[in-house]
């Protein structure tokens, strides 16, 4: 009887941290935040609508992003294993074969895509189907051959507001494109500080992250102030095309100005510390931004 009792025990806690494991494929933070900026864009296209159909456009957008975070995973798992940042996951780690990943990643990347298709459109469901290969097939080998591979990735990663407002309308008006826009070159410098502030574990991997021009100098400082410059005309176009109102305006500009201010130290000093403070400023900048314009919309 208690050896009954102590299978089922330890049956329960093998489900458990398996269920655990998957999760940890998700990378759930970051498939949050795409999947927080798809929903943004869906209530800005369509402000009259259900909590229900926000809901579907989050889901959708955390199970696509999830999927596509996988492949990544699994493309990258040997490259992972010489990374302090990623040696425990899942798959180098040995916690979930290759098989189960593929099989997992299938399934929640077609639930996510069918979602988008039946629910809503065909469009954004291609739109999504698009980020995924760009992120999974094209973004991820292009880590370990070019900086050019910031670019690619930033592409999928501007897409999640546009694919919202996609969903909404069923069409790609200018507005989605100013979605589309502000989230892209935020990528730059949320990028470049990430690698700024990792560059150390991704050379082990071979990763090329950081501009040509030069790794972790005043050249890149530069570039990153020069991208978040950028986003404070671009976060303006909103108010001009009728998208939102004036006060959003005003916090996109107060949050560019504060966030640029952020790049000046790094320009300055060219230290890991000032990259880690654009990093989490890249982090609050967005959100900030984009619950702004929706708020000025309500």
């Amino acid at each position: 009887m208690y050896t009954h009792k102590s299978n089922l025990i330890l049956s329960d806690l093998l489900m458990t941290n398996k269920a655990t494991e998957y999760f940890k494929l998700l990378k759930f933070r970051l498939s949050f935040v795409v999947a927080f900026s798809s929903a943004i864009g869906f209530i800005l296209g369509r402000l009259e609508t259900s909590y229900l159909n926000v809901a579907l456009v989050f889901v959708a957008g955390l199970l696509v992003t999830g999927a596509a975070n996988i492949i990544n995973q699994i493309l990258e798992k040997d490259l992972d294993k010489m990374m302090k940042r990623t040696s425990k996951r899942p798959i180098p780690t040995g916690h979930l074969s290759v098989t189960e990943a593929i099989i997992f990643g299938a399934i929640i990347g077609l639930t996510g895509l069918s979602i988008l298709w039946f629910v809503f459109n065909p469009l954004s469901a291609a739109l999504s189907l698009l980020s995924l290969i760009l992120y999974g097939f094209v973004y991820t080998p292009m880590k370990r051959i070019s900086p050019i591979c910031v670019f690619i990735g930033a592409i999928p990663g501007g897409l999640p507001p546009l694919i919202g407002w996609a969903a909404a309308t069923g069409v790609l008006g200018v507005e989605a494109w100013i979605l589309f826009g502000i989230q892209f070159i935020w990528q730059f410098p949320h990028f470049w500080a990430i690698a700024w502030v990792l560059d150390d574990d991704y050379k082990k991997a071979g990763f090329k992250m950081l501009p040509m021009s030069g790794g972790k100098n005043l050249k890149t400082a530069i570039q990153i102030m020069i991208y978040t410059l950028v986003l404070i005309p671009l976060s303006l176009l909103p108010l001009q095309f009728g998208m939102t109102g004036a006060t959003s305006a005003l916090v996109a500009v107060v949050c560019g100005v504060l966030f640029l201010a952020q790049t000046f130290y790094l320009m300055r000093t060219c230290s890991k510390k000032a990259a880690m403070n654009i990093m989490f400023g890249s982090f609050l900048y967005l959100p900030i931004v984009q619950i702004a314009f929706v708020l000025d919309k309500v």
